[in-house]
């Protein structure tokens, strides 16, 4: 536990580098950028949403370019095609023989602008890239490079033109991060910066290797076997909530997956380790939590016609279960 201690301290250095970076382009959204650094050092994906302006894609931008990977901005339109996302065939007629075209989900760090203006086919062609990190064209199966992370944006409140995320999808998102406008101080400070300062470049502070390391590390901070049960219990009172004596279950249509056990244990240890700890704490888990859960509950129509949100249900749940 010491030398765990002593190398979590090494590595915090290089984590404040990279929140100054990202600093230099986002102003605030505290709770977005570590949201997205969890993502990036348990390789775990990310959905954004929020409304126009919030720099949702500047941010996604700023934390790419702190890593010195490929990355690669995709515009989702509803005239995209799965082909213009993986890749090809392309017949060439002096040969007589077929070559692969790769797409843009051959880079790194994939920003999947707009998701949700793609139609579902089109959302569809990443999931074997999300779960597989393989993309198969053709008869070809291609694996991607590590690190391959997909840092997908939507936007919650124009609804034409837009389609919804097949629950397949989502489901693969580790994270979801609901973001909102600044307060005063940090609007009038984004003034300044776009109009009257010269805009700083961010510059690339953590290797692929570097983000193996603390991969590694966040796998082996401590969980104690108490908490262990408590994430199952969290994640069980999704689906059979009279278990925890819960009145939710009219809300719930569908429960969270297994994927949200795994996710959830993966986020709370990263968490921890970028409050500089080598243990999970029962706040850990609360805290990363919602963010864990939210896009997994499915609500019912009931849950809709009353204005009952997921988080309000998870906030239901963590009343119920009991904390170790």
């Amino acid at each position: 536990m010491e030398e765990l201690n002593r190398q979590i301290e090494e590595q915090h250095t290089l984590i404040h580098q990279i929140r100054n970076e990202i600093g230099k382009v986002l102003v605030g959204q505290h709770e977005l950028i570590e949201g997205l650094l969890i993502g990036l050092f348990t390789k775990g994906h990310i959905l954004i949403e929020g409304v126009p302006g919030l720099a949702k894609t500047s941010a996604v931008k700023a934390l790419a370019e702190t890593v010195q990977a490929d990355f690669k901005r995709i515009q989702f339109t509803p005239d995209l095609l799965p082909a213009d996302l993986i890749g090809t065939e392309v017949y060439r007629p002096k040969t007589g023989d077929f070559v692969i075209k790769r797409g843009p989900v051959f880079h790194n760090i994939i920003l999947a602008d707009e998701i949700n203006r793609a139609p579902s086919k089109v959302q569809s062609a990443l999931l074997e890239a999300m779960q597989e990190r393989q993309v198969t064209i053709g008869e070809n199966t291609f694996l991607l490079d590590d690190p391959f992370l997909v840092l997908a944006t939507q936007n919650p409140i124009e609804q034409e033109g837009t389609y919804p995320l097949p629950e397949a999808q989502v489901d693969r998102f580790m994270l979801k991060l609901l973001i909102d406008y600044p307060n005063k101080a940090e609007e009038k400070t984004i003034m300044q910066r776009i109009g009257f300062e010269k805009p700083n470049a961010v510059k690339a502070v953590l290797s692929p290797v570097q983000l193996n390391t603390i991969y590694d590390l966040i796998n082996c901070v401590y969980m104690d076997e108490k908490l262990r049960d408590y994430i199952v219990d969290l994640v069980f009172a999704t689906r059979k909530p009279k278990n925890y004596q819960l009145d939710v279950e009219s809300y719930i249509q569908y429960g969270a997956s297994p994927r949200a056990t795994i996710y959830l244990s993966l986020a709370a240890r990263a968490y921890a380790f970028l409050h500089g700890r080598a243990y999970v704490t029962p706040q850990d888990v609360k805290t990363i939590a919602p963010l864990v859960l939210r896009h997994r509950i499915i609500p019912t129509y009931e849950a809709e016609a009353e204005d009952v949100t997921t988080d309000q249900i998870i906030e239901g749940i963590f009343d119920s279960v009991p904390v170790p």
